[in-house]
């Protein structure tokens, strides 16, 4: 049998997997103001135990409503009026085959000061449709400002350190009754979970979360028995699983846990701790009863080396679950930065770890299991690591909404399943103009609801401009999400014309009972900047795609989103030396740190050089005209060569030509709006069902 490892049955304490995959803890963002769990969310992780997943780990689960809320739309087991709310949802689990543990969480000072003192306050309101509507019309405008400017309560922490990156609220620290309140609020909560039939609990000690603040000689600076020595750091932890398995006999615990604090991979070694005092914190949990460890890494100052950009290398950091494995013998699992099921089963054939987490993967496919156990692994949908599902779910946290991803539009709608696959084409024609993502996510939705589908490309291969994201160094995961839907439309029975130009009258011949066009963008080159046309400027299109190689030259990069910081890193490499100029006061306004943050720690690496608040308004032969967007005061930069990336602006002829010419006509993606992924998977998505 493939993957013989992976799909083989473990015990965590008395609890019986019937293989090796868990779903890991994830914010989704499907919950209610009071915390129990809401039909939406339900139905998505029901959809993950059909797939096959053995056990699923539910997002962070809040264990006290006034100072422990990380978010308006969590899980809560604060009150015994959660245990049958929570029956319900476990019973769901169970009779999708698989078993359900919830991740206990407090944020501590990665807490937003919003969230302090308001959810009992919000609770009331949750079921009256107006209310919650105006709140989540206010809070997305009021919510930021008031963070921005501190003027929100204080949050509770066990120490009162520098302020917190991402959360950056202020602080005050919990006092010594607090905590022991604190603790007998997890117990308290681990009980009502094993009341509510569910199979194992979770507690949270990673991430910079408060457990794991507890941990850190960083975050923990007490000088009573709960800071100092380890064993005081520990004191917090180990008090809540000696409650829990006091209180509640037999029942599994399972603590995810920071082994590394990985400061020193932002270059600040002996900061926090490390994966040795890590490796000591696991045995010292074993000893205290704990019944599997869920290794894990980092915290919001390294936010990229728990939540892996792109770039990262999949299995990166398995070497952490190996040494936690070496030195325990109770199960170890760990997300690994896992993508495939050979990935998966060649790491438990190492002896990395006993069992396979997985979280983005599970929200790019809820099917992982059972696509390998059928003999399909190439029907898996791999995540790409584009982190959309993080910096949505932070977007969303605001708006009464939930996480998004870029590669399946169905998140959210797992209770409508049988409605979006409803087989209504009745195999009419649909001709779609694109071969990139948008064209080819909707091809999918369409095929799978009964219509015929008939893709035309002007190129010879299929992916638009993802063919040009995939060339940036170490972009290459990008490639999967074209490779991936071509493999589904393939096997769907999509017919594709390549090296085709569409015309307005090829389309009237061919038809159709409705057009899609998915024609995508082009390169903007701003006609108003003097000299734009010249031999020695280019574009980041040019660069990424091979059509222009420089070397050893001195570049200026016009334009420093991600595209032109990729495009940057790509001719270092090659040896030149980049100035990158941006006319606003930022680099990258508007991109997701994570992704800004690693581009920028490379390029830390070469000598690049960064010109903000200026606009490029001349090119010439010695080099290119700045002017200060403030002052207009102009300066010259000499290089050899001008790279643009400027972006990219809808190519949509075909569309206001055709648009007359049919009854049915669509216009999706970048071809309507140039955006990210996400945006284009989601409007196909949304396009095609509308096709009726």
């Amino acid at each position: 049998m493939a993957y013989e490892m992976l799909l083989s049955p473990i015990k965590i304490g008395n609890m019986q997997l019937k293989n090796r995959v868990v779903m890991a803890p994830m914010l989704i963002g499907m919950g209610d103001f009071d915390g129990k769990p809401t039909e939406q969310l339900m139905n998505y992780y029901v959809e993950r135990a059909k797939g096959g997943t053995a056990l699923i780990i539910t997002e962070i689960t809040r264990v006290n409503d006034f100072h422990g809320a990380a978010a308006f739309a969590q899980l809560s087991m604060s009150k015994d009026s959660h245990i049958e709310p929570m029956r319900k949802f476990a019973d769901r689990i169970h009779e999708a085959g698989g078993k359900l543990a919830v991740q206990l969480h407090h944020p501590g000072r990665q807490n937003l000061g919003l969230c302090i003192g308001t959810i009992p306050l919000l609770i009331p309101f949750q079921n009256i449709k107006c209310v919650k509507k105006l709140i989540f019309k206010v809070v997305p405008k009021v919510g930021p400002k008031l963070l921005e400017k501190h003027w929100c309560p204080k949050v509770y922490a066990p120490s009162v350190t520098e302020r917190a990156k991402f959360a950056d609220s202020k602080m005050k620290a919990f006092s010594h009754r607090q905590i022991v309140n604190l603790e007998k609020d997890f117990i308290d909560a681990a009980e009502r979970l094993q009341k509510a039939g569910v199979d194992a609990v979770e507690l949270h000690a990673s991430h910079g979360y408060l457990i794991q603040q507890f941990l850190s000689p960083y975050t923990n600076r007490r000088t009573d028995e709960y800071g100092g020595s380890l064993e005081n750091r520990m004191r917090f932890l180990l008090n809540i699983i000696k409650g829990i398995k006091e209180r509640c006999p037999g029942y599994p615990v399972l603590v995810r846990l920071t082994v590394d604090e990985c400061y020193s991979y932002i270059g600040k070694p002996g900061v926090g701790y490390d994966l040795k005092e890590g490796v000591e914190m696991a045995k010292r949990l074993e000893a205290a009863g704990v019944d599997a460890i869920d290794v894990s890494s980092a915290g919001y100052d390294t936010f990229n080396y728990w939540l892996e950009p792109t770039s990262f290398p999949v299995g990166w950091r398995k070497y952490m679950a190996a040494e936690v494995k070496k030195n325990v013998k109770i199960p170890v699992l760990a997300a690994n930065l896992i993508r495939t099921p050979e990935q998966a089963e060649q790491q438990l054939e190492e002896g990395t770890q006993d069992l396979i987490s997985l979280g983005r993967p599970h929200i790019a496919d809820p099917y992982f299991v059972n696509k390998c156990a059928s003999g399909h692994p190439e029907d898996i949908r791999r995540c790409i690591c584009c982190l959309y599902c993080i910096q949505s779910m932070e977007e969303q946290a605001f708006h009464g909404s939930h996480t998004l991803c870029s590669l399946n539009p169905y998140l959210g709608h797992e209770g409508e399943m049988d409605k979006i696959t409803e087989k209504v084409g009745n195999g009419r024609l649909v001709v779609i103009v694109g071969a990139g993502v948008a064209g080819l996510m909707c091809a999918e939705v369409l095929l799978r609801r009964g219509f015929n589908v008939t893709i035309v490309e002007k190129e010879a291969v299929a992916g638009g401009q993802l063919n040009l994201a995939d060339k940036g160094p170490g972009k290459d995961k990008i490639a999967w999400a074209t490779e991936d839907l071509m493999t589904s439309v393939t096997k769907l029975g999509v017919n594709i014309k390549f090296n085709t130009k569409a015309t307005v009258e090829m389309l009237k011949e061919m038809n159709p009972y409705a057009v899609v066009i998915a024609t995508g963008g082009v390169a903007i080159k701003p006609k108003s900047i003097k000299g734009i046309d010249n031999n020695n400027v280019c574009t980041s299109t040019e660069i990424l795609s091979g059509a222009v190689k420089l070397e050893n030259k001195q570049v200026v990069v016009a334009g420093s989103g991600m595209t032109g910081l990729e495009t940057s890193e790509y001719l270092c490499k090659d040896g030149n030396h980049v100035t990158v100029v941006e006319g606003k006061n930022q680099i990258a306004p508007g991109m997701w740190f994570q992704h800004v943050d690693d581009a920028m720690q490379k390029l830390s690496k070469y000598d690049t050089r960064f010109v903000t608040g200026e606009m490029l308004v001349e090119i010439n032969e010695k080099g290119v005209v700045v002017e200060d967007t403030k002052t207009k005061n102009r300066s010259e930069i000499p290089c050899d060569n001008v790279v643009i990336s400027l972006g990219v602006r809808s190519d949509n002829k075909l569309y206001k030509d055709a648009k007359d010419m049919f009854e049915r006509i669509y216009v999706i993606g970048d071809a309507d709006k140039t955006g990210r992924i996400a945006s284009a998977t989601k409007e196909a998505f949304e396009t095609a069902l509308k096709i009726k």
